[in-house]
Formats: structure tokens, sequence, C-alpha cells
């Protein structure tokens, strides 16, 4: 880790962030991060949706888009590894540059807009790990198109392709760099988009859990609205929360004016506060990933005391490097064994007892 932030995070520093991100994905597909093999506490271990996670911190949608080195992560620590934005056609997203680092606030601000490579080269990867060990917890993540008249239909098609092979998927209706796609959260849209994918992913044998990611820039009506809809639908989870358009006077990064979602750091709060409110809304009733601004074991801890069963992270990666995942992790274990649990599960949604 200090080689990371003494040597190599300088390095990459020096470069465009997307750029840096590309290196990031070559290194770990030819092998040159080195994996640490590590050992996880057994108080972490953690079973959910009918998965069984070796540890609750995983890495968020964003990073392995194309599902190219997700075996990789896995190796690093992390407990499951989301993949994707993937969409039905593959789309360049949008114009660079699009992703900036917000170093003196921890932070990092993107418009990228589902940039993939499509869903038919994104199934290959997924189906040949599935039919070759299956090892580890693989989620997809599905958006639509851009361009795309008919959004049901391109998650339909996402959900109904990968439901053979992903460990779990979700439906992600939050980023805020597809014009229109935050609209799918309201009631009515929410409704229909819900029952549609529901009945594309029970069309596999598989049927493997669907989840919902969300936005944290959210009145209170649309919580509520939102906990309604997920709870009358059925699905098997939440995720909370996706990046935020918000500005806090508090930035200081010459970058903090840039168009599009705003994560790390000054995600925490935000993030945080819309899990609690989920939690409660839902009466703890579907599981909830707690995902933003997570970068050490006891603002995980945070997340999981607020509501969360499951903490994604991946801006943090950025800062304190690959085996952020492992890391926090133990850190994790040691504050969960301090209050006492016998197991990570215990903990969960102890501030609002």
């Amino acid at each position: 880790m200090n080689f990371y932030r003494s040597v190599l995070r300088p390095l990459l520093f020096c470069l465009d962030a997307e750029r840096a991100h590309h290196l990031a994905i070559q290194g770990l597909k030819l092998g040159l991060i080195p994996f640490p093999a590590p050992r996880f506490d057994p108080v972490l271990r953690t079973n959910l949706m009918g998965l069984d996670f070796p540890t609750p911190i995983g890495l968020a949608a964003g990073f392995d888009k194309n599902a190219e080195v997700f075996e990789a992560l896995l190796k690093l620590g992390f407990g499951f590894v989301e993949t994707g934005t993937v969409t039905p056609q593959a789309q360049p997203g949008n114009d660079k540059p699009r992703m900036f680092r917000l170093i003196e606030d921890n932070g990092v601000i993107n418009r990228l807009g589902f940039n993939n490579l499509g869903l038919d080269r994104y199934k290959a990867k997924i189906r040949r790990w599935s039919e070759t060990g299956n090892i580890g917890i693989v989620g997809a993540n599905v958006g639509k198109n851009k361009t795309s008249s008919d959004s049901i239909a391109d998650y339909g098609m996402g959900i109904s392709a990968l439901s053979d092979y992903a460990s779990y998927l979700v439906v992600n209706v939050s980023s805020p760099n597809t014009p229109g796609l935050r609209d799918l959260q309201a009631k009515d849209d929410l409704k229909e988009l819900l029952a549609a994918v529901m009945v594309a992913r029970n069309t596999s044998s598989k049927r493997p859990p669907l989840l919902l990611k969300i936005a944290p820039d959210l009145s209170p009506e649309d919580k509520q609205d939102i906990a309604n809809v997920a709870l009358d639908a059925a699905i098997d989870g939440i995720i909370v929360t996706n990046t935020t358009v918000e500005r806090q006077s508090t930035l200081r990064s010459r970058h903090n004016s840039e168009a599009g979602g705003l994560s790390g750091g000054p995600l925490f709060q935000i993030s945080t506060d819309v899990l609690r409110d989920m939690y409660s809304l839902t009466d703890g009733r579907i599981p909830l990933i707690g995902v933003g601004g997570v970068s050490n074991g006891e603002q995980a801890y945070l997340k999981i005391k607020a509501g969360a069963s499951l903490v994604q992270i991946y801006s943090a990666m950025i800062y304190r490097g690959p085996q952020i995942g492992a890391l926090i992790a133990n850190e994790l274990a040691a504050l969960v064994k301090n209050d006492g649990y016998q197991n990570v599960s215990e903990a969960i949604g102890s501030d609002h007892r």
C-alpha cells in the first residue's frame, strides 16, 4: 500500500484520470499487479440473497465496465465485484475529457455516459466465467443506450441475456450522465420498469437476485415512492447510492465545477443519509448495499450500522491502491469483534435499534 502511495500513485496522477484507469485495466490483464492472497476473518462471512460473500466489501460498478478483469479484482481481496454498466449496443459515451480527480477532496467527478463495448462482448466474458469454474461473486450492472427509444426494452434485453450467468443483476436508473435516465426513478415509470425486468429475469432457470441502483439526489417523497415500489415489486435489494450532482461549498479542487457525478469523500455523508432513510422506509425488509465515499473500515462499519448488508467502494481504490478491499475488510473485522458481535450481520441496522 505504501509503495502505491509513494511510487505508483504519483506516476498515475501525472496522467489524465481516464488514461490512468485504462492503464490499471491493462496492468490487471497482464498480471502486473501482485495478488496478495488475502485471508478473510470468518466474522465477515455474509449470506445474503442466496449468495455466500467471504466479506461484505465489494467493488462497485464502473471500474470493470466490460467485464475484463473481475477475476483479478477478486484475487486482490474484494468480496464481490460488480461489472458494467453494460448497454445493449456498444456506445462511446460522452465527449472527453470526462473524468476528473478532486485530489484535495478525495473525490472524483465523471461524466462518462455508459461507455462500453456492448452486451454481446460483455455476455461472452461473463458466460465463459460462469461455465468454467464460477469462482467468486460477480454482479452485472445493466443500463440503457443513450439514443434508445425504448428504455424498458433495453433493460429487459440486458437482464434476459445475463440472467443465466451473473451472480446478481442490477438495474441502473441513477447515473446522472445519460439524459433522462433518472426520470425512470419516478413512481409510475419505476413500477413499469421493475415489472418488466422481473419478467425478463424470471425466464432464467437460475433467477439470480435482482437489485435496483438509486441516486442520492432524491426528495423525501421520491425515497418513499421508491421504497414502496421496491417492496411491491419484491426485488431482492437496493444499491444506495450512485454519484451526486450536488456540489458542497466546502469542495476545494479546481475541478469542483465540472459537470457529472461526484463520488468519493464528498459523497459519504449524503449517501449514508439516504441509506439510513431507505432502511427505515423499507423496515429493513430489503437488503441494501451501501455505496459512496467509503475509504476505510470505520466508514464501512458506519454504512452497515446505518442499514447496509454489503458495502461497495471505487474511488478509494484510486487514492489508496488496489489492495484497498482487503485492507478495509481487515479494519472492519477488528471493529465488529471489538463491539462483541460474532458476525458482521448482527451489526446491520444497529443505529435503528
